[in-house]
């Protein structure tokens, strides 16, 4: 995915059952959190490593935090179980979103393999204009359109 992962996120939070007032930007947070790796991966490592290698694209590192958040979440302060767990719905949808076209290490730590749905073949000079041009990326075009539906009807459907 190239520009559907906020989106996705403000379509998660709208179609979330309850309405918390932390449930939108825990959802838009959670969305995009994971490319922050972005500036990593251009202003240290150069490019040298694909950024869905690095912690933040491994599902397991997620699931791990999740596994000792929620617990004491429901423990001692219920009243943000909903957005925490709106943010990792968040950030599982990401990489969700990522292994259809860009592959995910779904086996780490077990395997360094990334997984991916389909394989975008690098058809065009630059690898984004492989991305715009081929078919996965309606499924973007779909979540933004989507997003703006819920958006311009301002409710819950």
């Amino acid at each position: 995915m190239l520009t559907a992962h906020l989106p996705s996120g403000y379509v998660l939070a709208r179609l979330a059952p309850e309405g918390h007032r932390l449930l939108m930007p825990a959802a838009l947070i959670g969305a995009v959190l994971p490319d922050f790796d972005m500036l990593w991966f251009h202003l240290v490592d150069q490019g040298s490593i694909h950024h869905h290698r690095y912690w933040v694209h491994v599902p397991a590192f997620w699931a791990a935090i999740a596994a000792l958040i929620l617990p004491v979440l429901t423990l001692f302060s219920r009243a943000l179980l909903a957005p925490a767990l709106v943010f990792f719905a968040a950030l599982f949808l990401h990489m969700v979103l990522d292994t259809i076209g860009g592959g995910i290490l779904w086996g780490a730590p077990f395997n360094d393999r990334l997984y991916t749905l389909v394989e975008v073949p690098a058809s065009q000079p630059h690898w984004v204009l492989s991305f715009l041009l081929h078919w996965t990326f309606l499924l973007e075009l779909g979540i933004w359109a989507l997003a703006l539906y819920l958006w311009r009807k301002g409710r819950r459907i």
